[in-house]
């Protein structure tokens, strides 16, 4: 049998070779079980299979094939959802206490492979290790978070107008949930999902996306083993490897009552309309078009700082990455000229997302440099001024140059599309009104950022007035955000809320219960039905 992980990673860097040991060596579990087999098989419901084709991952740093995956067929992932269906009877019975231990467990069986998991999202998504690593710490947070939240899931006690009743708020359960995710953060938003969703009482059904295989595959090994070892049905975390096919199936089917999609606001508004043809539920991330503004009197060291990261972090490649900077005219010569030179120190950075030193890899496959140049392309027939940028860098793999681009409106076409590369458009305002404007000026209302000194600026941004976007934030980037608060946003982004905060009722259904321990039979609002 092939070696399939390592069979195109050329030993050219320390980081390489120590993710060649990480595959080979016995010591290590998971990632040895991946490499030692001709394909990996993408089917997971208690046990491992998948008969459907036969699909590549592919490296973006090198544009090479590092593995195989045979997928699930949509007649399997229906058969997934019937396991899982009867996994959740079990699983719901148990304690929701009971339910957060096992949550602690996979936690605890992140932590023992952080390192090997992050590098596994590096080599395969093409973010950089240590974002890989925090990446994969994310989820270890969420498993924290929600063992806290088995202890903790409220209900209501209401007072009642009736003699010798009460008014209870029961919270239950939905059952199987689906969590369809995205290539960008392939650990993350799994992580959300599941351990919120997994202590409120329900099971799961994962489709990753289907260019990060091997780090769903990865994952679901961690989790199935820890629920394996105590005795618990596998299928309570169920994994399926597919593309549009397999994705419908898990839209469509009845038994599925809440659909958890992060995705393209295009894709999550067909998702949305089927499922709700169904009257089922759905939890959407979509798109962002993330505006930063930058004050007269901001910090500009500050601030330069947080827009780098905000911009080039991930290539580009966050749903909350900085698309648009809009800057008080008399501060934006001086700020464009500092970002500037940051970028460029930028370029000298760009590397393979392995090797310690590198702070910026590449997009994550062809289809996104192709997106990438064909935007570039339009902005400069809009007459857009390319200040920074604007071209793929020549080496192997997929790398792109981190873009500024000024001297486009608002309303132009590629201001307004969102697209998943390191492209930022430069807008001036001249006061914060005007710039709020230009900030809600898109479809899109995820994340929102604001660089001031003056508090009545920060409260009027963050009021009824201020930014319409999910995430509004005061003197730090648009990107990043920290588990405790409920992540999500407003109008296209599709209104969503995963992560902290009160999302965990996203997963479960709300029962009003009045119960009579009287011997008399009043009705409410006084009715006489003698």
């Amino acid at each position: 049998m092939s070696r399939l992980l390592v069979r195109n990673l050329t030993p050219t860097s320390a980081a390489q070779l120590s993710l060649r040991k990480l595959v080979t060596d016995p010591k290590y579990g998971f990632l040895k079980q991946l490499g030692l087999v001709a394909e990996n098989p993408g089917l997971y419901d208690g046990r491992w299979g998948g008969s459907g084709k036969v699909i590549e991952s592919i490296s973006p740093a090198t544009g090479k094939v590092i593995a195989r995956v045979r997928e699930t067929t949509p007649q399997e992932a229906s058969n997934a959802v019937t396991e899982a269906k009867k996994a959740w009877a079990h699983w719901a019975s148990l304690p929701s206490p009971a339910r957060g231990e096992i949550v602690r467990q996979i936690g605890d069986e992140l932590r023992k492979n952080l390192k090997p998991l992050g590098q596994l999202v590096s080599l395969e998504m093409g973010k950089i290790l240590p974002e890989g690593i925090g990446e994969v710490q994310e989820y270890i947070d969420i498993c924290d978070y929600a063992v806290g939240l088995s202890r903790m899931l409220p209900g209501s006690l209401l007072p009642s107008e009736r003699k010798d009743h009460i008014l209870l708020e029961k919270w239950n359960p939905l059952g199987v949930i689906a969590v369809i995710s995205a290539f960008n953060f392939p650990v993350a938003v799994y992580g959300w999902n599941s351990a919120i969703a997994m202590v409120c009482g329900n099971a799961i059904i994962w489709k990753g996306a289907p260019t990060t295989p091997l780090v769903s595959i990865a994952t679901t090994k961690i989790v199935a083993g820890v629920l394996e070892r105590n005795a618990i049905p596998g299928s309570v975390a169920s994994l399926v490897t597919g593309g549009v096919d397999v994705g419908d199936t898990l839209v469509n089917d009845k038994r599925i009552p809440l659909v958890s999609f992060t995705g393209s606001t295009k894709v999550g508004k067909q998702v949305a309309l089927k499922v709700q043809d169904r009257f089922g539920k759905s939890l959407l991330e979509l798109g962002g078009n993330n505006a930063l503004i930058v004050a007269q009197d901001a910090d500009l060291e500050m601030t330069v700082r947080a827009a780098v990261f905000s911009c080039v972090g991930t290539a580009g490649q966050r749903c909350t990455t900085t698309r648009r900077l809009i800057l008080h005219n008399k501060i934006k010569d001086e700020l464009l000229g500092r970002l500037k030179t940051a970028f460029k120190s930028i370029l000298g950075r760009i590397g393979d997302p392995l090797d310690d030193g590198t702070l910026y890899g590449p997009l994550h496959n062809q289809q996104a440099v192709d997106a990438y140049k064909e935007t570039i392309r339009k902005a400069v027939e809009s007459k857009g001024k390319i200040e920074f940028g604007g071209k793929q860098v020549e080496r192997p793999g997929f790398y792109v140059e981190p873009t500024i681009i000024s001297g486009l409106p608002i309303n132009s076409e590629v201001v307004q599309h969102e697209t998943f590369a390191p492209i930022v458009y430069i807008f001036e305002a001249n006061s914060l009104e005007e710039a709020i404007v230009l900030n809600n000026s898109v479809e899109q209302g995820l994340s929102s950022s604001l660089f001031t000194k003056n508090v009545a600026s920060m409260f009027q941004w963050i009021g009824p007035h201020g930014s319409d976007c999910g995430i509004v934030n005061v003197n730090i980037g648009t990107s990043g955000a920290e588990i405790g608060g409920a992540f999500g946003g407003e109008k296209a982004t599709g209104g969503g809320r995963e992560s902290g905060s009160d999302a965990w009722k996203q997963y479960m259904r709300r029962a009003t219960v009045t119960i009579n321990y009287g011997s008399e039979l009043p009705l409410a609002q006084g009715i006489k039905f003698e």
